[in-house]
């Protein structure tokens, strides 16, 4: 009995201290890809001859447009989900991107599911994934953005249904 209830009261601490640091997850993974994809899309944005020539190398269409495309799309949306605004807007192009990526740059090199959960184009695209259904976190700009509107809510006065005579008078 004795040790059944230390494992309870254990049991009980750890969820209340996973519940305290909830934020920290989205956080870590919006830093990271975030991070990742503002370097990336800062190098791409400053050299884009070399880019558009390895897009031309890839064989993917139109590469001049697509290879500023990307490059600002890497740049604006990284940044975006360093901040953790707009989270799961910006991780949509940026889960686009990944597929491309492991499609056409990384297509070689994966030869098997080992390959392809082993590449980092994969574990981006799955930190996005998450990000996309999950939401940015509390520790973000959309989580700030939406505890200022739930307390708006709540303050603002809640108006009287109108009565079946006021609508029809005009009123």
């Amino acid at each position: 009995m004795f040790i059944s209830n230390n494992l309870h009261e254990l049991q009980r601490r750890a969820r209340h201290a996973a519940e305290h640091l909830s934020f920290l997850a989205p956080l870590l993974a919006r830093f990271t890809v975030g991070i990742a994809f503002v370097e990336s899309g800062w190098g791409k944005v400053h050299n884009l001859d070399q880019v558009i020539e390895f897009f031309t190398e890839l064989g993917i269409p139109a590469p001049a447009f697509q290879a500023t495309f990307v490059s600002w799309v890497e740049l604006v949306c990284g940044g975006l989900l360093l901040l953790g605004l707009a989270t799961r807007l910006a991780a949509v192009p940026l889960l686009c991107t990944m597929v491309v990526a492991l499609l056409t740059a990384r297509a070689e090199d994966i030869t098997g599911v080992s390959e392809l959960v082993g590449a980092l184009e994969f574990t981006y695209l799955a930190l996005l994934a998450w990000l996309a259904l999950a939401g940015a976190g509390a520790a973000s700009l959309d989580g700030a953005l939406a505890r200022r509107s739930a307390a708006r809510a709540a303050a603002a006065p809640r108006a009287a249904a109108p009565t079946f005579a006021a609508s029809r008078s005009g009123a």
